[in-house]
Order: C-alpha cells, then sequence, then structure tokens
C-alpha cells in the first residue's frame, strides 16, 4: 500500500483497493534487507523511507522514524508525480534550446517524490523601536515656495508571535534552493503517521535543532524588522535611535515537508529540479542544447541569406 495524494488516502497500486490496514515491517536488524523479495537494499545514512530496486517495494525503516527520531508533524503530498511531470512541461515547453530528451516520459519518470528534514519553530518575542521621523509639506504662496518640516518620536512596543519558521535538516539539500521551495501552507500540517511515507523516499534529520536555530531565527528576525517598519510607516524619513527584538520563550517541532526532486544529466552535468509538493511551485533552470542554439542559428541565416538572394531577382522581374 502507498499514499496517494490524489486520493488522499492508502492506495494498492495493483488491485487498486483503498484504506486497507494491513502492514509489512519494513525493517530487519540490518535494515537493509527488503521483507518482500529479501533482496539487499542500499541505505543511507540518513535515509527513514526508500524503495527496493529488485520489486519496488518501498520500505520504511522504522527504528528511523521512532524514539528520538519521531517527527512530530508531516505535510503529506498533495501533488502526485502525473501533476508534477505535466506542470515541468508546462514550464519548460517553450525553451527552444533544452535538450530533446529532457521533458521524455523516460526521463520525467525517474522523478522522485522525497520528504525533507524539517525543523518548524516558534517564537514569542518582544520588539521595540525608537526613532525620529520627519514629514515634509510644501506649498506656494505667490512667488514664493514654502517647506515645512516636521519631527516626531516614533516609538513601538510590539508584542509578535511566529509559528513554524522553517529550517531544513537534510544535508542533501541545498538550503538557498529550500528557502526559494517556500513557503508551504502550514495550516496543512498533520500529526504523524508512518501510513503517509509509504510511497516516496524520506530522510531523518540529520542535524539537531540547536543546530539549525540561528538560520530560523535570522528569518524571524528579519520578519520581526519587516513588521516594525510597517508598524511607522507613512514619514517620509524614519532615524533609527534604537531596535531591539527579544525572544521570551520559543520551542522547535521535527516535522516532514513534500518535494518531488527530478535529476536530470547532460553532457556529464547534473541540472536538479525541484517541486514543492503541495503548492507546485519549480526550482530549477534547463540546460541548453549547443547543438539546437547552433542548428537554429543556421536555420535563421539560412532564411536571411536566401531572402537577401531573392530581393534582385524580384527587382529586376518587377
Amino acid at each position: 500500500m502507498v499514499y496517494s495524494p490524489e486520493k488522499h488516502t492508502m492506495f494498492c497500486p495493483f488491485c487498486e483497493s483503498e484504506k486497507s490496514e494491513e502492514l509489512a515491517n519494513g525493517t530487519s536488524p540490518e535494515m537493509a534487507i527488503c521483507p518482500n523479495c529479501s533482496g539487499e537494499v542500499p541505505i543511507e545514512e540518513h535515509t527513514s523511507a526508500t524503495q527496493c530496486p529488485y520489486c519496488d517495494s518501498y520500505l520504511i525503516l522504522n527504528e528511523r522514524v521512532e524514539g528520538e527520531y519521531t517527527p512530530k508533524l508531516i505535510l503529506p503530498f498533495q501533488l502526485g508525480k502525473e501533476t508534477c511531470k505535466k506542470s515541468i512541461r508546462e514550464k519548460f515547453k517553450k525553451n527552444l534550446f533544452a535538450p530533446t530528451d529532457f521533458l521524455s516520459e523516460v526521463r520525467l519518470n525517474s522523478m522522485q517524490g522525497v520528504y525533507v528534514p524539517y525543523w518548524l519553530y516558534n517564537y514569542n518575542t518582544h520588539c521595540s523601536f525608537r526613532g525620529e521621523g520627519t514629514k515634509v509639506r510644501s506649498w506656494r504662496s505667490g512667488n514664493m515656495e514654502y517647506t515645512e518640516t516636521s519631527y516626531y518620536a516614533v516609538n513601538r512596543d510590539l508584542d509578535i508571535g511566529f509559528d513554524k519558521i522553517p529550517a531544513d535538516a537534510s544535508e542533501a539539500m541545498p538550503d538557498t534552493v529550500m528557502d526559494l521551495m517556500e513557503p508551504y501552507n502550514y495550516g496543512q500540517l498533520i500529526d504523524f503517521k508512518p501510513e503517509y511515507m509509504s510511497g516516496f523516499y524520506a530522510e531523518k534529520y540529520n542535524m539537531p535543532s540547536d543546530a539549525m536555530e540561528p538560520r530560523a531565527r535570522k528569518k524571524m528576525n528579519e520578519d520581526a524588522v519587516a513588521l516594525l517598519k510597517e508598524s511607522y510607516a507613512g514619514y517620509n524619513s524614519v532615524k533609527v535611535i534604537n531596535q531591539d527584538v527579544q525572544i521570551l520563550n520559543s520551542d522547535a517541532n521535527y516535522g516532514l515537508l513534500p518535494v518531488w526532486k527530478y535529476m536530470y544529466t547532460y553532457n556529464g552535468q547534473e541540472y536538479p529540479f525541484y517541486v514543492n509538493g503541495q503548492t507546485g511551485k519549480i526550482v530549477g533552470e534547463a540546460p541548453t542544447s549547443k547543438k539546437k542554439a547552433l542548428a537554429y542559428i543556421g536555420t535563421f541565416w539560412g532564411c536571411i541569406m536566401a531572402i537577401l538572394m531573392m530581393v534582385p531577382l524580384l527587382a529586376a522581374w518587377l
């Protein structure tokens, strides 16, 4: 049984039955033996869910979703593979110089759904601002132009709560890419159940919450400063005297967020593409085929030359 994003339930891809409660233990003491075909499954250090390369069964490694590695929250996949393939084709179909097989069925079918481990941080803060604002008024009377500048003391004290600020805890996923994948709709997060992982790949967290907290705090500080600026908008200028974001308390929850990953290799170089498994947002740039680009340029100049050669003939005929 695998989880179907389209059906939003467990689903058997062979007999098409739904909501079966039968479970198979996908682990062994070595965490590398498929319980279905007994084949040896390559397991990386942080893998918590994978697929058997021999019988295609999906395995959940129990030891890596229990105890300290038990996620509190999960955002189940909302988009299936076929939907994501269609989105990628739609986004890059106008890229004339992409390699011919870039959007082929065989290549796109290698796309993998991956649950990426995240720490989701909550902060309660007190934010204060002290500054000097100015408002400028200008008017004309007769031949004279007047300008009046008024000065104001600008004081703000805000209590702001921040919920579920994300920081991915996967060494394999580039932080810049994961930041671009945001935002997710965190209102759809639910309590973790391992069956949502069936049919997908997954990792347990690679780094503890303390190690990732500075990254989340930076995001929180940037948002807090932006909210403070919004609170004193309307002045022509504001001089900052003192600005402070004080954390009153904080905590972190471990969760899994959905990503579709498509790895395309061209001329020995990898071009990774990522699709937000909830919103469909795509991150990645298509490669350029030099052969197609040169062929296009050659065809273009060939047409131009043909037209130029025909102009004298047409002129003489006329």
